[in-house]
């Protein structure tokens, strides 16, 4: 990684530790569906402060996959406003005191995420689950969905039909790196072991090895399962069904660089987006019919 300091970036971080004072004083607020040990602050974003905190001074960069899945991100392009994730961005950025004009969305892959250190990017969005690891590295904001995880097979394969978790151990799996669908595949459907457990760069990776026959099947979340089966990213596919025990108790969150001045003004926003009903009209509008009659697999 390149640690020389651009001029640019020595600007901001002047202008981050102006706005240190702001942030002072950030007491923990809580939520039923967004609770997280993030600190809420008490902080004012009708002021405009919070442009001078970011990337680059009155813009608000934001990270997606490469590519992005629906129904997240619809199209392979956030800049449409459209899919989950994008929506969810467009409305906390509003929230913030940003204009629509002022989000500029970028790519990373899924490790950059949940990696420490700087970035060139202020917020990250691409179905990153919060837990205390990866709070070790990120910060986080609170929880605006909470999925399951579901397994996906070729049609003809012998696991298309399975209904229980043990119809699947002797299943390989396509898994993506870092992801929790990893931890869920060891520890519910091969009891512990790593045997039979594939790990790819990204889930279009995990795909075409299914596609291919080089693994049995794919772990994921449910509505990328759901999409990756109905949008024939994976040809002649089925999703097998939701995997119990799986839904996800910390949910999944926006990650930010660790103590990023950001972090107040995203838990405040977030919170208020999950209090007057934005973050459910959203789900109902972009996830329901992608997590709806998916059978849940026998323990």
């Amino acid at each position: 990684m390149d640690f020389v300091i651009a001029r640019r970036l020595m600007l901001k971080l002047g202008a981050a530790a102006l706005g240190i004072a702001a942030l002072a004083g950030c007491a923990s607020t809580s939520d039923d569906a967004s609770a997280t040990d993030t600190p809420a602050g008490t902080t004012d974003t009708a002021d405009g402060d919070v442009k001078q905190l970011t990337f680059e001074p009155g813009k608000l960069t934001v990270a997606t996959g490469n590519p992005a899945w629906e129904p997240w991100v619809m199209n392979d392009d956030p800049e449409s406003g459209e899919g989950f994730e994008t929506a969810l961005i467009y409305a906390l950025a509003e929230q913030m005191g940003f204009e629509k004009g002022d989000v500029v969305w970028t790519r990373t892959g899924f490790d950059e995420a949940c990696a420490p250190g700087t970035h060139d990017w202020d917020l990250n969005i691409q179905q990153v689950s919060i837990n205390e690891d990866r709070k070790k590295a990120v910060d986080f904001s609170p929880a605006y969905f909470r999925p399951t995880q579901s397994v996906i097979a070729k049609k003809d394969s012998k696991y298309a039909k399975a209904t229980g978790i043990a119809d699947l151990k002797d299943a390989t799996f396509a898994v993506q790196v870092g992801s929790t669908a990893i931890d869920y595949a060891k520890d519910i459907i091969k009891g512990g072991s790593d045997e039979g457990i594939d790990i790819f760069n990204d889930n279009s990776d995990a795909v075409a090895a299914v596609d291919s026959g080089q693994a049995d099947a794919l772990v994921t979340d449910t509505p990328s399962c759901v999409y990756m089966v109905d949008s024939e990213q994976l040809k002649e596919g089925v999703v097998v069904g939701q995997i119990p025990g799986t839904e996800d108790p910390d949910g999944l969150g926006i990650t930010l660089a660790k103590d990023s001045p950001l972090t107040p003004y995203v838990t405040d926003a977030m919170n208020a987006l999950v209090a007057d009903g934005t973050v459910d009209d959203l789900v109902k509008t972009w996830l329901a019919s992608y997590t709806s009659d998916i059978p849940m697999l026998t323990e």
